[in-house]
C-alpha cells in the first residue's frame, strides 16, 4: 500500500524530478581535520566539529548547473563535480535526502557525515545539516553528536502503527465527506489519481511516494482543515520510509496502491459508501 544506503563517504541520490538525468557516484575523501570554515576558504587544518567522513559508499547524484550555497559564498569544486542549483540550496538537498531515503539508498542505522555529503553536492556542511535536522523533526534520522545523522532503524510493527493511526484519521473524514459532498466533488482528483498509476508503472518508490501524498492530501483537502492535511501528510511520509529488513515495496505492488486510488474515486462517485470503507481498510492495511 501507501509506500516509502550505503555506508558513509558519499551524497544521497538525487530527487524524483531529476531521475531522469545522468547520475554519476563519487567518493569522498576523509578529511578529518578540516572545519566547514576552513573547507570554504581552502584550508587543511583545524578540527571538523568531531564529524567523520570515513567508511560512506557512493549515492548517485545528477549533473546539474550552479555553485554556491548562498549568494556571495560560492565553493570551489572539481570540473564535473556534481552540485544543486544556487537557489533554495536547502530545499534541494533535503528533496534530495528524501528522495534516497525512500528509495532505500541511506541505509538504516548507518551514520553519515554533513560534511562529507556537503562535498558530494558541492556545498558547505551547513544546507546539509539543516536538512539532516528537518529529516530528524520527521522521524527519519537521528543525531548522533560529533558524528553526524544516524538513518532510522524501522520494524514492521512501526510501520504497522502509522497505519493504524492513518486509518483512524483519514476513514472517517473520507466517510463523512462521501456522505455530504456532491459527486462530482471527486472528479477533480481523478488526475491526481491517475498519476499515481503512471509513477507506480515506472517503478521508482520516491517519484511514486511524491504522487501518492499528492493525491491523499488532495481527497483531505476536501474537508478544509488544514491542519488535518498537515498532521496526515507528516505521518504518510513517515510511513513511505523503508523498512530495516525486507524487501521496497515491487513495481506490481506499487501499481495495485495506485489502482485502489482509481477505485476508491469510483466508489466515492457513485456514492456507495460500503464500498468506500472497505476500500480504505485495504488501502491502508495493506501498506507497502
Amino acid at each position: 500500500m501507501d509506500q516509502a544506503g550505503p555506508r558513509a563517504r558519499q551524497a544521497p541520490a538525487a530527487s524524483a524530478p531529476d531521475a531522469a538525468r545522468p547520475a554519476t557516484a563519487y567518493r569522498v575523501p576523509a578529511q578529518p581535520g578540516v572545519t566547514d570554515v576552513d573547507r570554504e576558504r581552502g584550508l587543511t587544518t583545524g578540527a571538523a566539529r568531531g564529524e567523520h567522513t570515513h567508511s560512506e559508499t557512493p549515492i548517485p547524484l545528477p549533473r546539474s548547473g550552479g555553485t554556491g550555497e548562498e549568494a556571495g559564498s560560492e565553493v570551489p569544486r572539481p570540473p564535473g563535480r556534481p552540485v544543486v542549483q544556487r537557489a533554495s540550496v536547502r530545499g534541494q538537498i533535503l528533496d534530495a535526502l528524501r528522495a534516497a531515503l525512500a528509495a532505500g539508498e541511506l541505509t538504516p542505522g548507518e551514520v553519515y557525515s554533513a560534511p562529507a555529503l556537503g562535498e558530494q553536492f558541492g556545498v558547505s556542511a551547513t544546507p546539509v545539516r539543516e536538512a539532516m535536522q528537518q529529516l530528524a523533526i520527521e522521524g527519519a534520522v537521528e543525531v548522533v553528536p560529533n558524528r553526524g545523522f544516524r538513518v532510522v532503524r524501522r520494524g514492521a510493527r512501526e510501520l504497522a502503527e502509522l497505519a493504524e493511526v492513518r486509518a483512524l484519521l483519514q476513514v472517517p473524514v473520507i466517510l463523512r465527506l462521501a456522505r455530504t459532498l456532491p459527486a462530482d466533488s471527486w472528479a477533480e482528483l481523478r488526475p491526481l489519481a491517475e498519476e499515481t498509476a503512471r509513477a507506480a508503472s515506472a517503478g521508482c518508490r520516491a517519484t511514486y511516494g511524491e504522487a501518492d501524498r499528492a493525491f491523499h492530501r488532495g481527497m483531505l483537502s476536501l474537508a478544509g482543515n488544514e491542519q488535518l492535511v498537515q498532521i496526515a501528510d507528516d505521518l504518510h511520509r513517515r510511513s513511505q520510509l523503508p523498512l530495516t529488513t525486507g524487501p521496497a515495496g515491487t513495481r506490481i505492488e506499487l501499481m495495485a496502491d495506485a489502482a485502489e486510488h482509481i477505485a476508491l474515486l469510483d466508489a466515492l462517485a457513485a456514492g456507495d459508501l460500503e464500498a468506500v470503507e472497505c476500500l480504505m481498510g485495504n488501502h491502508f492495511g495493506g501498506t507497502v
